[in-house]
């Protein structure tokens, strides 16, 4: 297995350095700075190519093996393949990647948001911080500062009672954090940042567009998009949902094992894959974290390896140590190993340390949020000794 960091650009306070340092040799990057629906030139994507893979003398040479992401526009989300000028601008950026050597593309399809926390900075018993999604204070944004039209009817009397205490206890400052937080552009995120108007009409559009749809729409993307990538030797990786279910009444439709065998069946190619992300799929105690690696290995070309813990009432999670929380961590790399070492060496499966804890010095400084070095570093030694003990240590 290839072990991977992701890395936001030359203005990222992480270097390529810092990326050498942890251990890594390959890194996960995208053109952030390209606006959404706009096609990726080879030109762009050569120039970064460049900048990470010239290496000075005596430094440890890295190689950009991954795309994450190039975003998919929200009109292919709500209209699927009658979106077609911004799915053929999709294609040009894949094959610019192509063109530049880069074989495997994460994307993911959750319409409007991104991954959603609450809490970007939640306090740990070690006094690290990490972000946390509270569905109780979720709850409360989306029916009392939101106020999201229908609202009501996705919660229980119980849970909308709950909420409503949150919110009055809630400061102003309070409420314009969690505000912040979730109607922001996050990092990897396909969203631009909105205001509450903003948001509540970017919802109004999706409302017509239940599960049956929006899986209707990928499957149409899939279909336009994966004869390019298979004709260049790209695997495309889909993330699951983050977290794995509905959120301010969208339809998620990459949340479990049966999401991804729905979209296999319907677009066999082998251009059609999986990012395996452990956090995200590990919230849902449903979601069996080893059997998922083995019943789709031979579609996981890339994973996020992180973990997190379900917390009392089953819909709130926090981020936990890579080697705590609920996911098995050691069975899962078992599962990836072994498929690991069906590969050939330029097919093996790149994993990063996904997320990690703001700690030690990262507690001082700036950091993109859910990306610090530090904790980033120690989750990917986690790691490396896991698959040290199982004896396949990584490349």
């Amino acid at each position: 297995m290839r072990q991977a960091w992701r890395w936001f650009g030359p203005d990222s306070p992480v270097s390529l350095d810092d990326i050498r340092q942890a251990g890594a040799t390959n890194v996960v990057s995208a053109l952030h700075e390209v606006p959404i629906g706009e096609a990726w030139t080879e030109a762009a994507v050569r120039e970064r190519k460049t900048l990470i893979e010239t290496t000075p003398a005596g430094r440890t040479p890295l190689a950009w093996s991954v795309v994450e992401s190039i975003p998919i526009p929200d009109a292919v989300k709500r209209r699927g393949g009658e979106a077609k000028a911004e799915i053929e601008a999709w294609i040009a950026s894949l094959e610019a990647v192509a063109a530049c050597g880069i074989r495997i593309v994460c994307y993911n399809f959750m319409p409007v948001v991104d991954w959603t926390r609450t809490e970007l900075d939640f306090v740990t018993p070690t006094g690290a911080t990490a972000m946390r999604f509270d569905h109780e204070r979720f709850a409360a944004f989306d029916l009392f500062v939101l106020e999201r039209p229908g609202a009501a009817a996705d919660y229980s009397p119980e849970d909308r009672a709950r909420a409503k205490t949150v919110f009055e206890a809630m400061s102003k400052a309070e409420i314009a954090e969690i505000t912040r937080i979730i109607t922001s552009a996050l990092p990897g995120s396909t969203t631009d940042p909105l205001t509450i108007p903003g948001f509540r009409d970017r919802l109004a559009a999706y409302r017509d567009v239940d599960a049956e749809k929006l899986r209707r729409h990928l499957i149409a993307f899939l279909k336009a998009v994966t004869p390019a990538a298979e004709a260049r030797g790209v695997k495309l990786t889909l993330h699951p949902d983050d977290p794995p279910r509905p959120l301010f009444g969208l339809p998620r439709i990459a949340s479990t094992a049966e999401d991804y065998a729905a979209l296999f069946a319907a677009v066999p190619s082998p251009a059609n894959g999986m990012c395996l992300c452990t956090g995200s799929l590990g919230v849902r105690a449903d979601n069996d974290l080893p059997a998922i690696a083995r019943r789709f290995a031979p579609r996981i070309h890339f994973t996020h390896l992180r973990a997190t813990t379900r917390e009392g009432d089953g819909r709130s999670f926090h981020e936990s140590a890579h080697l705590e929380g609920d996911v098995p961590m050691v069975a899962v790399l078992r599962e990836l190993v072994a498929e690991d070492r069906r590969r050939e060496a330029d097919e093996t499966i790149v994993f990063r340390s996904d997320h990690g804890h703001r700690m030690l010095d990262d507690l001082r400084k700036t950091v993109t949020p859910g990306y610090p070095a530090i904790g980033r570093l120690r989750g990917l030694a986690e790691l490396r000794g896991i698959l040290h003990a199982l004896d396949a240590p990584p490349t």
